[in-house]
């Protein structure tokens, strides 16, 4: 099959945010599309099949438009937008980059980096209580956070509060010293790191003195009735049937409740079932309550933790299937052994 080429002009001040460091992201489009890409004079030169070559040329501009807005590309980025390159989704990049949560203490705009955040962002912002479904590295927790602090700063909320069950990854811990705040820290660390960056330390503390801002345990949230607040529970894979209904019926008026959970990653004995899972099922149909569920290809940590979720996910569905198929032959067994 005869090549074909692509021209492309490309402004000298975003080549490099293009090109990457040692041409790495310019490389991750000539491999992922079968492509050659020539940088000769200021122009871009694409070579290869054509649809191959038209593919790589949407995936560029897209790029380039992205640099064009100020950001600065990351490895992220260039993943994301060949992979909807090849599902011929152009100018999907662009759409979710219009949308600005807030910014970071640093100035660094808070947004949902691919498609699947973007529909968890709006969920948020329609509907009442929102479960936040996906593995690790999904921004399920940041972007929650970001919402909340966004709506605190606007006056929408009068607090936010923060809560996980305390529970151990599977190791025991012991008794923790000091006093009861020191004992419940480590388990809620995470949601202090994303505070601390998006609104500030000395702001953080502000509120927090003043009970504008609460981190808790989910134990501790029995008994209270949450008006006019955006509650978030962190971890919810962890938490009991029990422990769930009594969070969710806490909920007052003008609140606002994000649930993040990883199905995946439960650390509840393996006789206890989890109050995440028996929710989705009992939830479903009602309305004003939305479920998003995030995948591998929304995970916006280091791409090598896309690989490894993946690997996971792929490992645990062999897993399934073949218990069922061991049960399904035990079953039949069974049977036939009744019938002798």
């Amino acid at each position: 099959m005869n090549e074909f080429m692509i021209k492309m002009d490309v402004p000298m001040e975003h080549m490099r945010n293009l090109f990457g460091e040692c041409d790495t992201y310019v490389k991750k489009i000539e491999n992922d599309f079968d492509v050659a890409v020539i940088n000769r004079d200021g122009a871009v030169k694409i070579v290869g099949q054509r649809a191959n070559a038209e593919k790589a040329a949407k995936t560029i501009e897209e790029l380039i438009a992205l640099s064009e807005r100020g950001n600065d590309l990351q490895q992220q980025n260039v993943d994301y937008a060949i992979e909807m390159g090849k599902e011929s989704k152009e100018e999907v990049l662009l759409q979710i980059d219009e949308d600005c949560i807030c910014h970071t203490t640093s100035g660094k705009p808070v947004k949902p980096k691919t498609l699947g955040q973007k529909q968890y962002v709006d969920a948020i912002r329609d509907h009442m209580i929102v479960f936040g479904l996906g593995p690790a590295g999904t921004g399920k927790t940041y972007l929650a956070m970001a919402m909340a602090i966004t709506a605190f700063k606007n006056n929408e909320v009068g607090r936010i509060i923060l809560t996980r069950p305390a529970i151990e990854a599977g190791e025991k811990l012991g008794f923790l010293p000091g006093d009861l705040q020191s004992k419940v820290d480590p388990y809620l660390r995470p949601l202090y790191d994303a505070l601390h960056q998006i609104m500030g330390a000395e702001s953080f503390a502000k509120n927090m003195e003043k009970g504008l801002i609460e981190v808790a345990p989910l134990a501790y949230m029995r008994g209270r009735t949450l008006d006019n607040a955006y509650i978030i529970l962190d971890e919810a894979q962890n938490t009991t049937p029990a422990q769930m209904k009594m969070f969710l019926t806490r909920i007052g008026f003008g609140s606002k409740v994000v649930i993040t959970g990883d199905a995946s990653q439960k650390d509840l004995a393996p006789e206890k079932k989890s109050g995440l899972d028996v929710a989705v099922k009992v939830l479903s149909k009602i309305n004003d309550i939305a479920f998003c569920n995030l995948t591998s290809k929304d995970v916006v940590r280091h791409p090598l933790v896309q690989k490894i979720v993946k690997a996971y996910e792929t490992y645990e569905a062999k897993e399934d299937k073949g218990s069922k198929s061991f049960e399904k032959k035990r079953r039949n067994r069974n049977i036939e052994y009744g019938r002798k």
